[in-house]
């Protein structure tokens, strides 16, 4: 465990149960990440059949209905505080993506990074089994 943060980031840092809780923790968030997504989806598809015509949300859109009063601080707190690159070309067109799109993607990516990692190839745990019984 870090002791600065408090946070397990590492396997090497922290115990195997402090690491599969935070895994835990890590894929509960990827799983809403993707409902979320399936949801912006679904209610981008009912706009789009009530106005005959494609119509996607953009996070940007979406983060100001949920956030109304920190949405306008955003870009000046990054800008200033962090760099003004990062808001231009990075942020600005992560904002105008469709919902759907970037909380579909963080979800799978969180989901596939905090995976089990498949056994080695070529190894054999049969030892390890007639030990145990």
């Amino acid at each position: 465990m870090d002791s600065a943060a408090g946070v397990c980031l590492t396997r090497r840092r922290c115990g195997r149960s402090e690491f599969k809780r935070m895994r835990l923790i890590g894929r509960f968030i990827g799983l809403a990440l993707l409902a979320s997504a399936f949801a912006a989806a679904i209610i981008d598809g009912a706009r789009s059949i009530a106005a005959s015509r494609l119509i996607l949300t953009p996070l940007g859109e979406t983060l100001y209905w949920a956030f109304p009063n920190k949405m306008p601080l955003l870009q000046p707190f990054v800008e200033r505080q962090i760099h003004p690159l990062l808001w231009d070309p990075v942020l600005y067109h992560v904002l105008l993506a469709p919902s759907w799109a970037v909380l579909g993607l963080l979800g799978l990516a969180l989901l596939y990074g905090l995976r089990k990692k498949p056994p080695p190839i070529g190894y054999s745990d049969r030892d390890r089994w007639r030990s145990a019984l």
